[in-house]
C-alpha cells in the first residue's frame, strides 16, 4: 500500500511577536511544498528517508529518546501502526521545496504532509483530523506550538490567528511575494526572549506598539474586504502596511544590518518589504505583482542573495 501527500509552507504577513501579547497575526500559505510518500512494509521497522538525513528504527521507541529532526515522522508512523491489527512497518520518503530553518513553516508542512500520507495508508481522514495529528507530531519538536503554522498549511489561503483561534480570510488579493534568505542562523526561542526583555524594560512603549499593530492588522483586513477597489490600489495600500509593520519590528530589536539592507533592496522595486518570522536572521519578503516580481528578484540576485517568488497557496493539504 502506498499513500502520498503534500502541504505548503507559510509566511507571516503581519503580527509576528506581537501575537504573543494578544494581537492578531496574519498568515499566508505559499506555493512551495513538502511532498511525502508512505508505504507499508512487512518488516516491523520505521524507515525515513530525506534530504536532511535518514532514520531507521524499530517500532515502540520512546520519542523523547530520539534525537533527530525526523522524529515527527517516526511519531506519526509509530502511533498509526499501533492501531493496526497486522504486524507491519512503514517506509517514508520526504522531498521539500521549502528552505529549512528560515521561518517559512518547513517543519509544520512536514508534519501536515506526513500526517496526511501516513494516515492515508490505513483510512481516509478529514483535513481537520489530519491537522490534529500534525499538531501532535509538531509538539515532539516544538512543545509549546500554537498550531498556527500547521493550520494554515492544512487549510491553505490566508488566515488570522490569535489566542482565541483561527479565522480563514475568504478574499485573497492578487499579490505575489519575493522571498529572500539572509542565510543567518537564528533561534526563535532566543529572539522571543529578547523581545520579552524589551517589553519588560519599555512597558509603555511596547503597549503603544501593540495598540498600533492591532490597528494595522484591522486596516489590513479591511483592505482584504474591499471588493470595489482596483487590485493595484489594494496592493499599494498593503505595501504601506508592510513598510509600517517593519518599522515596529525594527523598534523591538529583531532586525540587524543585513536584514535592514535586504528590506532597502526590496523597497526599491516592490510595494513594501519586511522581516517574516522571528527575525535576527531568516527571510525577508517583498510584496509584488506581475509587473514588478522579476525586477525585484533581479535586485536580490544582483546582490547575490538566495531568493524566489511565490504566490498564495489556496489548496493546503493535498492527498493523492
Amino acid at each position: 500500500m502506498i499513500s502520498k501527500s503534500s502541504a505548503p509552507g507559510k509566511v507571516i504577513l503581519f503580527g509576528e511577536h506581537f501575537v504573543v501579547y494578544g494581537v492578531k497575526a496574519v498568515l499566508c500559505a505559499i506555493n512551495k511544498r513538502v511532498f511525502v510518500t508512505a508505504e507499508t512494509i512487512d518488516e516491523e521497522k520505521i524507515i525515513i528517508e530525506s534530504n536532511i538525513g535518514n532514520l531507521r528504527l524499530g517500532k515502540n521507541r520512546n520519542i523523547s529518546e530520539i534525537d533527530s529532526p525526523l522524529k515527527p515522522f517516526y511519531f506519526l508512523a509509530d502511533k498509526l501502526l499501533k492501531e493496526q491489527s497486522k504486524a507491519l512497518g512503514a517506509k517514508i520518503s520526504i522531498r521539500s521545496e521549502i528552505p529549512v530553518g528560515v521561518g517559512l513553516g518547513s517543519s509544520s508542512a512536514c508534519c501536515v504532509a506526513g500526517a496526511g500520507a501516513i494516515s492515508g495508508l490505513f483510512s481516509k481522514k478529514t483535513k481537520d483530523e489530519v491537522l490534529d495529528l500534525a499538531i501532535d507530531a509538531e509538539r515532539t519538536i516544538f512543545k509549546d506550538t500554537s498550531g498556527a503554522d500547521c493550520t494554515v498549511s492544512a487549510h491553505g489561503g490566508i488566515m488570522t490567528y490569535d489566542k482565541t483561534g483561527f479565522t480563514r480570510i475568504g478574499s485573497e488579493p492578487d499579490f505575489q511575494l519575493v522571498i529572500s534568505n539572509s542565510n543567518i542562523e537564528h533561534s526563535t526561542e532566543k529572539v522571543v526572549r529578547e523581545v520579552q526583555r524589551f517589553k519588560d524594560q519599555n512597558q509603555g512603549e511596547f503597549a503603544g506598539l501593540c495598540s498600533k499593530e492591532s490597528e494595522l492588522v484591522k486596516d489590513v483586513l479591511e483592505i482584504f474586504k474591499e471588493e470595489e477597489e482596483e487590485e493595484s490600489k489594494k496592493i499599494t495600500k498593503l505595501g504601506e502596511k508592510v513598510i509600517q509593520n517593519q518599522k515596529f519590528l525594527e523598534t523591538i530589536g529583531v532586525s540587524n544590518g543585513t536584514l535592514r539592507k535586504m528590506v532597502e533592496i526590496g523597497n526599491k522595486t516592490s510595494f513594501g518589504s519586511k522581516i517574516t518570522g522571528a527575525g535576527s536572521g531568516g527571510c525577508v519578503f517583498s510584496l509584488t505583482n506581475e509587473k514588478n516580481t522579476e525586477e525585484t528578484l533581479n535586485e536580490f540576485k544582483d546582490k547575490n542573495y538566495e531568493c524566489f517568488s511565490t504566490e498564495i497557496d489556496s489548496q493546503g493539504l493535498d492527498t493523492f
